[in-house]
């Protein structure tokens, strides 16, 4: 298990075989590749720039990767994170986790991106042709995330 914070590019196929090496009980891996889009809104990105505070990043990235862990049997699994100034095909993120079977890989995956969305610390600031703005919290991205959120089962209904 393994998070990464940096400013550096990763290599995908180097990252996998690193993940997987030598670990004969995964039997699939799901991978997510996130990369800077040119256009946000309606609007052209020429960059985005990531802030984050590194302490509280990196423990938050590995809450929840502990998190995924507990919810399904991973074998490995594997977060990496870039921030400072990216361009357009800048890759920004890379998910990927391994298991037994395809399914926890699927899922936990999905989980992984869906709360690095909205519980990881990071500030975007995107330059287009109308200027630098901020991005905000995206309501699809929270829908997306509630999916996952434990229901006590004590709770009223």
């Amino acid at each position: 298990m393994a998070v990464r914070v940096q400013a550096e590019d990763f290599d995908v196929g180097k990252e996998l075989a690193q993940l997987t090496n030598g670990n004969h009980a995964i039997g699939g891996v799901a991978v997510f590749v996130g990369l800077v889009r040119d256009l946000a809104g309606g609007s052209e990105i020429s960059a985005m720039t990531l802030e984050h505070y590194p302490a509280m990043t990196e423990k938050m990235l590995a809450e929840i990767e502990a998190e995924a862990t507990e919810r399904w049997p991973l074998e490995a699994s594997l977060i990496i994170h870039r921030f400072g100034r990216l361009e357009p095909g800048d890759q920004i993120v890379m998910v990927a986790t391994a298991s037994a079977h395809r399914q926890a890989a699927f899922e936990s995956c999905e989980f992984l991106m869906d709360w690095l969305k909205t519980k990881a610390p990071f500030w975007k600031l995107e330059e287009t042709d109308q200027g630098a703005q901020w991005v905000d919290a995206r309501d699809s991205d929270d829908t997306a995330a509630a999916r996952w959120v434990k229901k006590d089962p004590d709770a009223a209904e």
